[in-house]
């Protein structure tokens, strides 16, 4: 069995992707002491407010395991705290002034990764948009320049 085709694996470039911009997050993150899942939780909670665990976690993409795992370091730091709920099975969580205070501090940061992504990104497809154009066939090249000059006709099946 031939095994070469494993050398481009989408599941693993696309971890290793992953993992190469998180740690991009971090970097910027770590001064204010946060990790890039931390600032996401209080993100999200900034913007919807309060809501139930499984609500976050569903929300940010998150297993619950992972997610109680950061709440409850973010809990022990003061940024986020229990919300009152009606229904004692929920367990909501809320942004506390000191985490709203910590992710306007943080912004900026995120931001600078947010936008070295985005233009990291922007150069991938220009370059993958540039490799498509050199591996064209010369008569791929020709039609393509012949569709794009040539005039269009007028149509002649038309009835009067």
């Amino acid at each position: 069995m031939d095994l070469s085709a494993t050398r481009n694996c989408h599941c693993l470039a696309a971890r290793r992707r992953a993992r190469e911009i998180t740690r991009r997050y971090e970097e910027e993150l770590r001064p204010h002491g946060l990790r890039a899942t931390q600032f996401s939780v209080l993100a999200a909670l900034a913007q919807t407010g309060p809501k139930p665990l499984g609500e976050l976690a569903d929300l940010l993409g998150l297993d619950r395991t992972t997610l109680t795992r950061s709440a409850h370091r973010l809990e022990d730091k003061g940024w986020i705290a229990d919300a009152e709920s009606a229904d004692a099975r929920e367990r909501p969580l809320r942004l506390t002034p000191a985490g709203r205070r910590k992710i306007e501090a943080a912004y900026p940061a995120w931001k600078r990764a947010q936008d070295a992504v985005e233009q990291q990104a922007g150069q991938r497809r220009t370059e993958r948009s540039h490799d498509g154009a050199t591996t064209m066939t010369p008569i791929q090249r020709q039609t393509e320049r012949e569709s794009r000059t040539e005039p269009s006709e007028p149509s002649t099946d038309h009835e009067e």
